[in-house]
This record gives C-alpha cells, structure tokens and sequence, in this order.
C-alpha cells in the first residue's frame, strides 16, 4: 500500500530550514542538524476504560496522578471530551481515520474469539499515514485492536515502528491475549519479551523520542502510545501472571479485596510512566515544540471504575460511557491552565494534528473537525450534531440537548436530557418537548443512513 497515493496534501513553501554545522576535525568529522522551523511533534497517548473520574485532575479522591496533574495544569482540561465509542476498537478506528466509526465498518469489538481474520481497510487512510505523508516519523507502542492478522499490522498503516498487542488485551506479565495466543509484537513479527505492559510502553517510548529527537534529524516524530492500563487483567507491577499459552482463562483468581487496591496501582503506574516520557522530552530539549495529547478510549468498566457522577459505563451510550478526561499541552501556544467545555470528540483529532502540520488535505468524508485554533486563540468550535451508536442504540448531542433511541421488547424508546442543567441524565423530559425530540429524530435517522451506506461491516 502506497501511503502517498491515498491523499494529495499542499504544504507552505520554506516550512522547514535546516542550517548544516560541521566539525573542523576532518578525521573525526560530525554533522549536526539544527532546525530554524520545525513542525510540531506530536505525542498521543490514548488510556484504555479510564473512567472521566479516575484523575485526582478531575476529582479522584484516591487516585493520584501527579504528571498528569501537571500536565493539566500546562495546557487545557477538556470538561467536554468523548471517545467516538463506548468501546475500544470503534473509537480506534475513528481515532486512526478521522471519521464515524461506522463509515469504516468497525462499529463493534473486534474480538479475539471471533474476528481474528478482519481488521480496519488498508484503504482508509489513517493518522499514522496522514503525518507520514507530511515528513514525520511514525510509531506506535501498544495497544492496536483494530486486526488481529498480520496484513492489518500498524506497520501497513503508516507506522514507522511498533512495539505492543494487537488484541484487546493481553495478560501485562505474560503478553497471552483473551484467546490463549502469544500477543507482543515486534513490527509485523510475534516477538516477546519479558516486562510489565506499561513499563514497556514507556521504554520503547524514552527510546523513540532519544533516537527521533527533532532538532537532531530534523524531522517531526508522531508518537501514539496506546496504554492497556487501567483495563483488565487487573495486574501490578510485581503480580504473577493470570494466563499462560493455549488458554484465555484465567489460571488463578485475583482475590476480590484486592482488586481495587491494584486498579489504583494501574492508574498510577501509568502516571508514573507517563511523568518519565516527559522527563526524557525534556531532557532532549523538546518540549516546547511538542504537543502532548492524553485522553481515554471510552469510559471505566463496570463498579470497578469511576464516571465521576456520570450516568453508566463502558458499553453505554449515557455521558458515563464516553464522556472521559483529556488534556491537551503545548508550552507557550496553549494557556497554561486552562480548561475548555468545548464538545470534542476522537475523529478530531486527525484533522487537528494535521492542521498543526501546517498541510490542507482533501480527505473524503472527514467527520472530524480541526480543533487548532480553539487549542491556540479560545476559539469557539462551530455548533454541530455529534453521535453515537453501539448495540442498536443511538444517540444525538446539539448544544445541551442529547436524545437517546433505546429499542426495547415494545419497540423503541425515546430520551431527551438537558446536559446543561442535568449532567447525570437523571430527568428524561421528552415528553415536556416533543418539537425537539421529533426534530432530534430525524437528524439521528438521517445520520444513521449516511455513515453506513455502502459500507462492510467489520464488526458489530
């Protein structure tokens, strides 16, 4: 697959200036590249089932997260970020495309059990390759889930590099996945290696940014680091492992009193990691040009995790299910400290890294919205419907309106909420508005029609 053949982008003239300094000593002669104007890089760190209460940044009262905490406090707290799904691979796949999950055909789990010969199209262009194509350097560290088949590996999809798990999850000690396979891959090659999944992640993500560092190569680098915490297994550092090869089932159970002491650890760990990745961006003279990105994939699973006063969970299309926490950092271009409750969503991201990138694209059917100058100028973002839809139930967002269409054994309900004045969605007030509700319906249905026509279904 040609990545430069899936888009045509037209680039500012004289973006990037490279001075060349050699060394006087002819035999031990050294070249160094010095960037006058550099594109940004660009670090996405995407957690797996954190919950949009799980960051003492957003209220925990028992987690703490110190680095992010900080990182918070250097950029923007979004109050108003959703993961396009309540699951992980169809907010994957919006992430990876820029578009409604279900225009890709990726509008359910892809399953370890039953999907292990599918995977996103090699034909949708994705983040990875849309950066590429801009003269960054790409890797990924991680969680995939978006193919389990070595055609649909992240290195077919505009990564430079990948280190991780395509499944959705993998025991953090032994790497076996849910189906009883060996899940570490080294690029398209099953290659294990000994480590707790999170420190991994963050090893190979100090070694990227030390070896890629930009004003060294004069390249932008686009890190996507894909964490499997705080998702089950629940796992520390110094646990035993849960699965061993030729069986998903769990050999030994985690006693039940210490699973929340250890979900926390999970947290934390990965705050932990996260604080060392910026302490190498650091380090490597880096930070003021790189933007840092973190946000959650859909929201916590089950009483395990926190929704902070959200209504539901994972798998739910209430708030609770995809309403989760974000925070963009950018020193000197984006206000320190500040918060935003713009709605926003994972589509959006593709089209904002790639206005960042200072390139103009023509990507067909891009749902997804450039958030650069609200990151940059306050900006506020234009008014839109936003969707969701999982297991045949749907919902519209516009403004502080959200109808919800539940099917039931009578047939279908509708909810409307308020988000303005009832956040928990606790006052269903569709009978008290039918304009808005009938209005909201048609919208929905028409969404609903759109995104699917023509398209293959992946999974469900």
């Amino acid at each position: 697959m040609n990545y430069k053949n899936k888009v045509k982008y037209f680039t500012p003239i004289g973006a990037i200036l490279l001075l060349v300094i050699s060394c006087k000593d002819s035999k031990n002669q050294t070249t160094k590249v010095v960037t006058e104007s550099i594109k940004p890089n660009i670090i996405l760190i995407m957690a797996d089932d954190l919950g949009y209460g799980e960051l003492s940044c957003y209220g925990s009262p028992k987690v703490k997260t110190p680095n992010l905490d900080k990182l918070a406090s250097q950029g923007v707290k979004f109050l108003d970020f959703h993961a396009n799904g309540p699951v992980c691979s169809p907010t994957r796949a919006a992430l990876m495309t820029g578009k409604y999950q279900q225009r890709t055909g990726v509008e359910g789990v892809i399953t370890a059990a039953d999907h292990r010969e599918v995977g996103l199209s090699l034909n949708e262009l994705t983040m990875a390759e849309a950066l590429k194509n801009q003269g960054y350097t790409t890797a990924m560290y991680g969680k995939w889930h978006l193919g389990y088949a070595e055609p649909y590996n992240p290195i077919y999809q505009g990564f430079d590099d990948f280190r991780g798990f395509v499944s959705g999850n993998i025991d953090y000690h032994s790497h076996i996945d849910q189906a009883g396979y060996l899940d570490w891959w080294v690029n398209n090659k099953v290659e294990d290696e000994p480590g707790y999944t999170t420190d991994l992640i963050t090893k190979y993500a100090s070694k990227f940014i030390k070896e890629n560092n930009s004003k060294k190569t004069g390249k932008p680098f686009f890190l996507y680091l894909a964490q499997e915490a705080p998702h089950y297994p629940i796992q520390g550092r110094n646990d035993k492992p849960l699965r061993k090869e030729g069986s998903g089932k769990f050999i030994r159970k985690v006693p039940k009193d210490s699973v929340p002491i250890i979900y926390t650890e999970m947290i934390e760990l990965m705050d932990e990691g996260i604080g060392n990745i910026m302490k190498t961006l650091d380090a490597e003279g880096l930070n003021e040009n790189t933007i840092v990105v973190f946000c959650s994939d859909n929201g916590p699973a089950g009483k395990r995790g926190d929704s902070g006063g959200l209504r539901a969970a994972k798998t739910s299309i209430y708030e609770g299910g995809h309403r989760v926490p974000a925070i963009v950092r950018y020193p000197k271009k984006i206000k320190a400290g500040s918060v935003s409750n713009e709605t926003v969503l994972t589509m959006d991201l593709l089209p904002t890294f790639v206005d960042f990138s200072e390139a103009s694209t023509t990507i067909g059917n891009l749902d997804g919205i450039s958030i650069k100058n609200h990151l940059l100028k306050a900006e506020s973002l234009p008014n839109r419907d936003v969707f969701w839809s999982f297991k045949g139930r749907s919902t519209i967002r516009n403004g502080a309106w959200k109808l919800l269409e539940i099917p039931n054994d009578d047939g279908i309900v509708y909810e409307l909420y308020n988000l303005e004045t009832d956040l928990s969605e606790t006052k269903n007030v569709a009978s008290e508005n039918p304009d808005k509700v009938e209005a909201l319906k048609q919208r929905l249905s028409d969404w609903k029609t759109n995104v699917r026509q023509g398209v293959t279904s992946v999974a469900l």
